[in-house]
């Protein structure tokens, strides 16, 4: 079940940078070579945007995308690393909590007004639902990474090492140059 989620999770992000990207092309295509456009394109393409951005950030802390500095964190004992890295992540849910809850309140204000869009006709709520949607995944994702760490299963966030990864790409480009010669 949890493969499927992953995928799916992959699926419907692959859909949006899609999706996102088609609006915007069309809008171009629109205004430059026809000189006219959509007004609701470029709200469905914000809309998408942030579907993208709040599903994506979930995806990132699942798969360690995201890049931080913790040039400090590295340099302490694994045990104090533990310690820093769960208060960390007790801020983050705290962070995602409050947003979760602020953007149910304002989900809930917009349903009960019964707003819609400014340039469709869809119910505002269900439009910015991805605020709970997103934010609910965040804490999930940062719950599952606090299990982890206390269960010693890892010792931190797990983040994006540009450096590390130019590093070895450089190292890569030399075998090959060095095999392609020696060949």
């Amino acid at each position: 079940m949890r493969q499927f989620v992953d995928r799916l999770e992959e699926g419907v992000i692959s859909l949006l940078l899609v999706a996102m990207t088609l609006l915007v092309f069309t809008e171009v295509v629109m205004r430059f070579a026809f000189n006219a456009g959509f007004l609701w394109i470029q709200e469905l393409t914000l809309l998408v945007s942030g579907w993208f951005v709040l599903l994506g950030a979930s995806y990132g802390v699942r798969v360690g995308a995201h890049i931080g500095v913790d040039a400090v964190v590295r340099l302490l004992k694994p045990e104090v690393r533990r310690v820093v890295s769960i208060v960390a992540v007790l801020l983050c849910l705290f962070y995602c909590g409050l947003l979760f809850v602020g953007s149910w309140e304002y989900l809930a204000k917009m349903y009960k007004i019964g707003l819609e869009l400014d340039d469709m006709v869809f119910p505002k709520w269900i439009a910015h639902s991805i605020l709970v949607i997103g934010f609910g995944l965040l804490i999930l994702r940062f719950l599952e990474l606090l299990w982890k760490i206390v269960k010693k299963e890892q010792d931190g966030f797990a983040l994006a090492d540009e450096a590390k990864e130019a590093l070895e790409e450089l190292d890569l480009r030399k075998q090959d140059r060095n095999g392609g010669a020696d060949q």
